[in-house]
């Protein structure tokens, strides 16, 4: 490597090179700043209070600390997103690059700082019988959508496809793979001949004569793999995703592929930067155009192979723009551009990996970006730099920091400043009972029955709260549904009277996919402003009860209500149906009708037998499992009070003798200053 010497100087030691991966991640440094302090102030809150109060303050700090932000990566097929993945995770080597999209599966690399290279695990699960018969029986979502066409040859090819699939395990696995299914192998180390075993075939495996026996030999049916990794150069815990894509032979992974991403809070997207965005990738856009903006991160990588960095990067980057906004792609999504081939062989310490003129290319590229900030880089950190990974980590911490993780310090204060309110009204308590031994012992019978009262009353409030959101978006949906097969409908039969039955006539559902979601929004928009609400109401319900049964001070006391939970992006509407696929199975299906009310009457049949899963997963799953969240927090919100309130008349019932469990007179001063320094604190994070 030979440049500008004020750019590179020496070169790195081995055992430096893993240590790159620390570059990039100084922007949660504000939030891991406040997670700091909020985890001392749980300690101290844990030691002021009594055993119970400890467990449970110790519960939060544990959340706090172990906090694993998720990232899920999609891309098209040869734009490197597995090699960036092994270099993100300082394994250049680990994931295999070069193989089927359709074999490969989901793989969950959670990265922690916190444990010891001894403890690296790996997890792998097989599909279920319901998932595998499913793929046998009908050709998965192919097969499924061919049946319904009527596309007997594309239906026929679907066939042959899983006979060749299914002899293909029965020869790897024997004639009883199927008792496979359903399984789980844990192993207690982290390696690629694993991960390769499991996780994917490569191209033609099975002609080669020196590929070993074992080289993907549970890959056809294995669902997910989970990888635990130490990874002490991280400021925190992590976990990348890497997916199969949205393009394999049965569909079976899509359906996967789309549950990564409802779970995580954020989505790389990799393209190529020879193919950025072209017409055959419009999957990946229906897919992230449900993610909310700002949790989407455009990576176009392998920019080590363009001739001319400096002037096309500006056009892919407009081209890209341009794609996302005519196929309503995520607005003002940032664009990130990378080099995985870079990152690698920096981790690989193979600083020769760049011919002189691309890395001079790629140097003026990147200087002009702004990348190289310093005088001097040693020549594993300048191919570091210009590999654009430190860019894509700001970009993810940014997002951690402002998302996901400014919402756990929210949750977590919240929870810690209703432990120390409780700990407040068990001291008012304690020291009246200590001023007034004749004061009457609390009747417990009578707070059980007001706190049953409460809870009844409360997951009442939230029922209803949903049963109103989701039968508006009930509505809503059928509105949409219907306005969407009503007007396409009428551009067939448009079509049909302007050119006949010869000319075969196609049409877009992203009119469809935008009636949806702009339902699911309004749906999440009541449901989380009613979680609210009725958070708030019970919060202040407890509130009283605590002042009626205990005449707690209105000055010192309250209720934080616990934070409502996110609504998740409605991911679902990416999934493919049969009019995003614009093939020759189409064009048989059309020169197979005859008559314009046949068209029009199998076509309204076929796309609403299409439509109506999405549909009914939207309102049904999709819109329960928001009230579910939303009741699990109340569940735990009420749990919470209910042991902070027996505690409290537990206490307060005992002679004054035997409330030193709590609070002791020789440290009463002392702990009563203390918990109120800790509740300012506490106050700061939950405002």
């Amino acid at each position: 490597m030979n440049v500008d010497a004020n750019i590179v100087t020496g070169a790195a030691a081995t055992s430096d090179r893993i240590n790159l991966l620390s570059q990039g991640f100084e922007g949660l440094g504000p939030y891991l700043k406040r997670s700091r302090e909020l985890r001392q102030a749980l300690v101290r809150l844990g030691k002021i209070g009594d055993k119970a109060t400890n467990r449970a303050a110790r519960k939060l700090h544990h959340q706090l600390k172990h906090a694993e932000p998720s990232i899920t990566m999609i891309g098209q097929v040869k734009a490197g997103k597995t090699s960036l993945v092994n270099s993100m995770v300082g394994a250049p080597d680990l994931l295999p690059a070069d193989v089927n999209p359709w074999t490969s599966v989901v793989t969950a690399l959670h990265l922690n700082p916190n444990v010891a290279p001894e403890d690296n695990r790996a997890s792998f699960r097989f599909f279920d019988m319901e998932e595998w018969s499913r793929l046998l029986d009908r050709g998965g979502r192919i097969g499924e959508l061919a049946s319904r066409a009527g596309a007997e040859d594309e239906l026929e090819k679907v066939r042959e496809q899983v006979a060749y699939m299914r002899e293909k395990s029965r020869k790897r696995l024997g004639d009883k793979f199927e008792m496979l299914l359903g399984q789980q192998h844990e192993f207690s180390h982290v390696d690629s001949e694993l991960i390769e075993r499991y996780v994917c075939l490569g191209d033609d495996f099975e002609d080669d004569t020196e590929t070993s026996p074992e080289m993907g030999r549970f890959a056809d049916i294995t669902k997910t793999a989970e990888l635990y990794i130490s990874r002490p150069q991280l400021p925190m815990p992590l976990c990348i995703r890497d997916t199969p894509g949205v393009n394999d032979t049965f569909m079976i992974r899509e359906q996967i592929t789309i549950r990564a991403i409802r779970e995580s809070r954020l989505c790389v997207v990799v393209l190529a930067a020879h193919q950025a965005l072209s017409s055959v990738d419009l999957a990946l856009i229906r897919m992230i155009a449900n993610v909310k903006s700002r949790e989407v991160v455009i990576v176009v990588n392998r920019i080590d192979e363009l001739n001319d960095p400096v002037s096309q990067i500006p056009e892919i980057r407009d081209s890209i723009v341009r794609t996302l906004t005519e196929f309503d792609g995520p607005k003002d999504a940032q664009i990130i551009f990378t080099s995985a081939y870079c990152a690698n062989s920096a981790l690989l310490g193979d600083t020769d990996a760049l011919d002189d003129a691309t890395l001079r290319k790629m140097v003026d590229w990147s200087q002009g970006e702004g990348h190289l900030s310093r005088e001097s880089y040693t020549e594993e950190e300048l191919l570091w730099h210009l590999s654009g990974v430190p860019q894509v980590y700001a970009a993810l911490s940014a997002r951690i920091s402002e998302g996901m993780g400014q919402e756990l310090l929210d949750k977590i204060a919240k929870s810690a400043m209703n432990l120390a309110n409780g700990l407040n009204a068990a001291q008012q308590v304690i020291s009246r009972r200590e001023n007034d031994r004749d004061l009457p012992p609390l009747a417990l019978e009578d707070m059980e029955a007001a706190l049953r009262r409460l809870e009844s009353k409360s997951v009442k409030m939230m029922n209803d709260t949903f049963d109103e959101a989701i039968a508006d978006f009930h509505k809503r949906l059928e509105r949409s549904h219907r306005s969407f097969l009503e007007r396409a409908t009428g551009s067939l039969l448009q079509h049909l009277d302007k050119n006949g039955e010869g000319e075969v006539w196609e049409y877009d559902p992203t009119g469809l996919r935008i009636l949806m979601r702009t339902a699911y929004q309004v749906f999440g928009r009541n449901a989380q402003g009613g979680t609210k609400k009725v958070l708030t109401r019970v919060a202040e319900d407890y509130a009283a009860l605590y002042h009626r049964l205990f005449e707690v001070s209105d000055h010192d006391f309250g209720i934080e209500a616990p934070t409502a939970p996110r609504i998740p992006s409605p991911v679902l509407l990416g999934q493919t149906i049969a009019l995003d696929l614009k093939g020759t199975w189409w064009s048989k299906w059309w020169h197979k009708r005859r008559g314009y009310r046949n068209f029009a009457t199998e076509f309204a049949d076929m796309i609403q037998a299409e439509t109506d899963p999405i549909v009914e997963a939207l309102r049904g799953a999709h819109s329960e499992a928001v009230r579910d969240s939303a009741l699990n927090v109340l569940d735990d919100f009420m749990a919470e009070q209910r042991s902070i309130l027996q505690r409290i008349a537990a206490e307060a019932q005992r002679q004054p003798d035997g409330v030193g469990t709590l609070l002791d007179a020789s440290s009463a001063a002392t702990k009563r200053a203390e918990l109120q320094e800790t509740m300012q604190t506490l106050t700061g994070f939950a405002a």
